[in-house]
């Protein structure tokens, strides 16, 4: 069970960190976008670290304070949720 998780885990930050890629490629190119909420939706599924990592490394997003606060939020929320699951 522990090897799913840790598999879905890398698998959905994966995801988050491509869509920030592919969107601020998108954003370039003046092409469609991958909607804000399907990132925040990511983010909320588990991928908060990749999408976190994708807005700076990509430096996408880093201007709208939702994403800035939300991002972490969604994030540190998960990492407490998920140290109260393994220590208790």
């Amino acid at each position: 069970m522990e090897w799913i998780m840790l598999i879905y885990l890398i698998v959905i930050n994966a995801a988050g960190l491509a869509s920030m890629g592919i969107d601020k490629l998108l954003a370039i190119r003046h092409a469609w976008r991958i909607p804000e909420k399907v990132l925040f939706a990511i983010s909320l599924l588990g991928g908060s670290l990749g999408t976190w990592i994708g807005m700076y490394l990509f430096r996408h997003k880093t201007k709208h304070w939702y994403f800035t606060t939300g991002i972490p939020l969604i994030f540190f929320s998960q990492a407490v949720m998920g140290a109260i699951i393994i220590f208790s």
